[in-house]
């Protein structure tokens, strides 16, 4: 017989919310989702940020990097995982080329936002990035930034690199996070970046911190649904870990992540860089 799993019912997570969890001291769970049915598992674990990423191109899609995902795409997939929500806030990535002046973000962003149902749109990179930032954030969309690893510069980093590793490099990882955070930016990620700066990144700031391969003292975490349930093909980042296969089912499994992230158990040293 099948039997409904109820979601817990909670007050919608805003942009306000998580400027008080970061205040509180409240870590931030957050997780990728591509569809309807697995966004209901993340609601159901209490998941409170899920991210529409562009990962789509490689993990549904079967590309080698996220370069070929269209907006198309993106609003197709944000729509479904907006279906399978209720409180948890949708994020949805602007992809590759769809932020390359104002005009072309404005109309990307209004697509996810009108159609897909997201709250937030996530944008890769700092420097001319934040003139775009700034211009969504005066039209009253919220804004994502995302530095470190940014995938959509696989080519002009020559791979899939840790960020950040020099003294030279840190320093300018902090002003970028300075500059994203002037430009009205109201949530960070932090991709593969060493422990220590993503630290000092996230003490200086007054916007929250979502980290991944980014150490424990961000203010949030996120991973891609399935690196953690062990199903991405080739091999797992180093920064992930599969819940699954300690747990035995996908709610188990998506409620242990949620827990660790809350109690600071996730990640571990062995996550970090």
């Amino acid at each position: 017989m099948y039997v409904e799993i109820q979601a817990p019912t909670r007050k919608p997570i805003t942009v306000p919310a998580l400027q008080a969890m970061k205040r509180d001291g409240c870590k931030i769970v957050a997780l990728t989702a591509y569809d309807a049915s697995f966004a209901y598992q993340l609601e159901v674990a209490g998941i409170d940020l899920v991210l529409v990423g562009d990962s789509l191109g490689m993990v549904v899609q079967g590309h080698d990097s996220t370069l070929p995902v269209t907006l198309e795409a993106m609003v197709y997939h944000c729509a479904m995982v907006c279906r399978g929500l209720r409180s948890s806030m949708l994020v949805a990535d602007l992809p590759f080329m769809s932020y390359r002046d104002v005009d072309h973000a404005l109309q990307a962003s209004a697509r996810l936002m009108a159609e897909g149902g997201a709250v937030m749109v996530k944008l890769e990179g700092g420097g001319w990035v934040c003139e775009i930032m700034q211009r969504l954030t005066e039209r009253e969309v919220p804004v994502c930034a995302h530095l470190g690893l940014t995938p959509q510069s696989v080519h002009k980093l020559g791979g899939y690199r840790v960020q950040g590793r020099d003294a030279a490099a840190a320093e300018h990882l902090l002003d970028e996070a300075r500059a994203v955070q002037q430009a009205g930016a109201s949530l960070l990620v932090l991709e593969a970046v060493p422990a220590t700066v993503a630290e000092r990144i996230s003490r200086e700031l007054v916007i929250p911190t979502i980290g991944i391969g980014a150490g424990v003292d961000c203010d949030g975490q996120i991973l891609v649904l399935y690196d953690i349930l062990g199903i991405t093909p080739g091999q797992r980042p180093r920064f992930s870990k599969d819940f699954l296969c300690d747990h035995g089912s996908i709610p188990k499994a998506l409620r242990a992540y949620a827990e660790d992230v809350r109690s600071g158990r996730f990640p571990t040293s062995e996550h970090c860089y």
